[in-house]
């Protein structure tokens, strides 16, 4: 990322817990509208845990409204600050750095953070988060998320899993969903085809 000049301007007087500390709830400005008119104007993102013999893996994704296309995603050992300001940091660069876009996420400690918070203000974005243990706030990306596990991980040994058979799984889904699946939403096409066609 640092190729791309891509840092959070955070003020140097503050310190803060690298886990995050919940000092910020955004308002839910979406409201479950799970609808956008256009690319980039509604993200949703959250986090998931794979949990493989004793170890468990992060995934944190970024999903856009318009074509349900996941934009940005990163697996990491752990869920701390970091996970969700670099899948942000990568979405930025994949959509070529974007003003105005609404992010939806959960109320956890990742996202309330100081550090997360300056990272969306920084770049023009409005945070918005839904309510506290609210399924349906979130529901579209929950959704994909439970698909993802169900349908790449259901009938997998966990104990024989390596962390690299977890990485090659989740890539090897992410693109399927983005690249062949099909969505009723989108006229029955794939989110990378609905998006070359709306262009």
């Amino acid at each position: 990322m640092q190729k791309h000049n891509l840092q959070c301007r955070i003020k140097p007087k503050r310190k803060w817990k690298s886990q995050g500390e919940s000092i910020i709830i955004a308002p839910n400005l979406l409201n479950r509208d799970f609808t956008a008119s256009k690319p980039n104007k509604k993200w949703v993102t959250d986090i998931t845990y794979i949990q493989y013999g004793s170890t468990t893996k992060y995934l944190s994704t970024i999903m856009d409204l318009f074509n349900n296309e996941i934009v940005a995603y990163k697996l990491y050992d752990y869920q701390q600050t970091p996970l969700v300001i670099d899948t942000l940091k990568e979405a930025l660069v994949v959509r070529n750095h974007l003003e105005g876009v609404i992010v939806l996420s959960d109320q956890g400690s990742v996202y309330t953070s100081y550090a997360y918070q300056a990272c969306i203000k920084d770049n023009d974005f409005a945070s918005s988060m839904s309510r506290r243990g609210n399924y349906w706030d979130n529901a579209v990306i929950e959704s994909f998320h439970s698909n993802l596990k169900s349908e790449e991980f259901q009938y997998v040994k966990f104990n024989s899993l390596r962390n690299q058979d977890v990485t090659e799984r989740v890539i090897t889904y992410l693109n399927y969903y983005n690249e062949e699946r099909i969505q009723e939403k989108l006229g029955y096409l794939t989110p990378i085809k609905y998006g070359v066609m709306a262009a």
